[in-house]
């Protein structure tokens, strides 16, 4: 009987699990499903080039797992069970199909957090996915020069954002409000190099300022101030899917499902967590953040960790830490930031053009290894030995 893996979501972290299981496992012992609501790849360290009118690449998921063994369905997860270890996924005609699994890959990302703040649902923008990117691309078209544009959030995204909205169109006033500093988590020569940027670009920067409201024509922050805009992006974090916090998974107040190393639930060790859905703990027992550059990572230790209980080998203990911050500042600037094993900035950034090639090539090796998970290594599928368990555990592991 094969041992029927279901992955959740196909995004960076659920198309890299999927691909690296279907060369890990033999194909005549398990069966990979791969869920997902869009046919294609969805860039999504691209959606602030998207939304100024830059066009990205198809990347259909028929072409990228043809041959591997791993069945698409196009359809949205609907609910999870995960005590009945069952899926229901409604697909565009409407139509419900229960899915049956052994092993959950559960990777369904995260979306734009609107924080609460009043007005923010009704009259900001976000780009945390392709159809607000689009949204936004499209009011962007209609502005007219001169119009004032807020970025809210002085985070990567926010000053990504920014910064692309002022190099494409020129013609537009746009601000930056941020809670803190502009980018002082950064080291002295990076935010040097920011501050340079943002003032070329002509782009207004609000420091410590906590935006409170947000109204069709300018945002409020917190020290009574009004900031006009016409359009208001909304960058300040991201809220992950909601269903798993309605399942019996054990998850954070914010619903991230809580991990162990190999990215096994805590609480049902046939569920694994990968991507901004998990809580997974790094370097320095500091949660690793939400992030393509944690959640890629993320899926390998999965994969690797699902294929050795399956067949016996032996578990990755491969550390999971930082490099590198690559920021794109538009697309003739960039900022890599090095940072610590726990994500914190040392002396060293590289700027100017050669730090936006940099980034480009993370981005363009990110959407590849998407497609060729298995990066560096070769295909190895090995027999399933553990048979399908009846509870929670696999057969001969405790939970």
């Amino acid at each position: 009987m094969q041992h029927r893996i279901v992955v959740l979501g196909a995004g960076y972290t659920g198309a890299t699990a999927a691909g690296r299981l279907a060369k890990r496992l033999h194909r005549e012992d398990v069966a990979i499903t791969l869920v997902n609501a869009e046919p294609d790849f969805v860039e999504r360290v691209r959606m602030h080039q998207l939304a100024v009118g830059q066009d990205l690449r198809p990347r259909p998921f028929g072409e990228m797992f043809a041959g591997t063994g791993v069945t698409l369905k196009l359809a949205k997860v609907t609910g999870v069970d995960v005590d009945g270890r069952t899926v229901t996924v409604t697909d565009a005609r409407g139509s419900e199909e229960v899915l049956a699994y052994d092993t959950l890959v559960y990777a369904l990302g995260s979306g734009w957090d609107d924080q609460g703040v009043p007005g923010t649902a009704e009259h900001a923008h976000e780009i945390a996915g392709r159809q607000g990117a689009l949204r936004l691309r499209e009011r962007l078209a209609r502005l007219e020069a001169g119009q004032p544009v807020v970025v809210v959030g002085g985070g990567l995204t926010g000053l990504e954002a920014a910064t692309e909205i002022a190099e494409a169109r020129p013609d537009l006033d746009v601000a930056l409000a941020a809670r803190d500093g502009l980018g002082d988590w950064l080291s002295p020569k990076g935010r040097r190099h920011l501050r340079k940027v943002f003032d070329r670009l002509g782009i207004t920067v609000h420091e410590h300022a906590a935006v409170t409201a947000v109204e069709a024509g300018h945002v409020g922050t917190a020290e009574g101030g009004r900031i006009p805009a016409a359009v208001t992006v909304w960058t300040t974090g991201f809220a992950v899917h909601p269903i798993a916090r309605a399942t019996t998974l054990e998850v954070t107040d914010t619903g991230r499902i809580l991990v162990d190393r190999t990215m096994r639930s805590l609480s049902h060790p046939d569920v694994y967590a990968v991507g901004d859905a998990a809580l997974a703990m790094g370097p320095g027992d500091k949660p690793l953040r939400m992030s393509c550059a944690s959640g890629v990572p993320m899926a390998w230790q999965a994969a690797d960790a699902i294929a050795a209980r399956l067949t016996g080998g032996k578990l990755p203990n491969v550390p999971l830490r930082y490099f590198n911050q690559c920021i794109s500042l538009g697309r003739r600037e960039g900022l890599i930031q090095y940072v610590t094993a726990d994500d914190r900035a040392v002396g060293a950034a590289l700027t100017g053009r050669l730090a936006a090639v940099y980034k480009e090539l993370i981005c363009k090796g990110a959407a590849w290894g998407v497609a060729h998970p298995a990066i560096g290594m070769p295909a190895r599928r090995r027999r399933v030995t553990q048979a399908p368990a009846a509870t929670g555990a696999l057969v001969g592991e405790s939970a």
